[in-house]
């Protein structure tokens, strides 16, 4: 009587979990409104925390439990909240302006997808882990969410999009890696914590100064 493996299974929900991440990217690229932007940003993290926690059982690494939970807590809980506290404070009701179109911005997109998987292939035959194959997606999400950052006049969806590339680095780790060491974790985790308490004052000092989030007004302080 044969008996049902795993293995299998959790190899396809790792491809699952990889495949929604860059979905999600997608939708953050092409997404205008920040309170939509903020909670793609809450889904990526928990897909993230399930693709971390099956490659802890997948792979047999108990500190991938310790990095699931504390990336639940982190980037599902803490960081949404904040942006949400955020926006309320200080009244951000307008939608995000990108500089260029959509369907341009996700055209090139898809490029720096291609470009991702030809990059990643060769990495990918030296790498020893079983995680691999999610590499190629790691870096496409790390791109396209560098994409988002350049392509924001505002300076909280460019927040957003700082955050999604650390989650797209997390997952490249993990693939190739088998993740970071606990205290380098705990150290990127509070290294974030202490970014977002920064970047708040910092939306805070230019709304001041400017009225507006528009990162074009800096240009003024340089000419003048």
């Amino acid at each position: 009587m044969s008996h049902w493996n795993p293995v299998p299974f959790a190899q396809q929900l790792l491809d699952l979990f990889a495949s929604l991440l860059l979905l999600i990217a997608f939708a953050m690229l092409s997404q205008r409104r920040i309170l939509t932007l903020i909670h793609l940003f809450a889904w990526q993290g928990l897909i993230l925390t399930l693709s971390i926690a099956d490659s802890a059982w997948l792979t047999h690494q108990p500190h991938l439990y310790y990095s699931a939970v504390l990336t639940l807590i982190i980037k599902v809980l803490i960081l949404p909240l904040l942006l949400h506290r955020l926006i309320r404070r200080l009244d951000v009701v307008w939608d995000v302006e990108t500089l260029i179109n959509i369907p341009t911005t996700m055209l090139v997109g898809i490029g720096l997808v291609v470009f991702s998987f030809n990059l990643a292939l060769p990495i990918s035959h030296f790498s020893s882990t079983i995680l691999r194959n999610t590499l190629g997606i790691a870096l496409a999400s790390v791109l396209l969410s560098f994409m988002m950052m350049i392509t924001r006049r505002k300076a909280v969806p460019q927040v957003i999009g700082f955050l999604a590339l650390e989650n797209g680095l997390f997952l490249a780790a993990t693939s190739a890696t088998y993740g970071m060491p606990m205290v380098v974790e705990l150290g990127v985790a509070l290294d974030v914590l202490v970014g977002m308490f920064i970047f708040g004052i910092f939306f805070f000092q230019i709304r001041e100064t400017f009225d507006s989030l528009d990162i074009r007004h800096m240009e003024k302080l340089r000419e003048e």
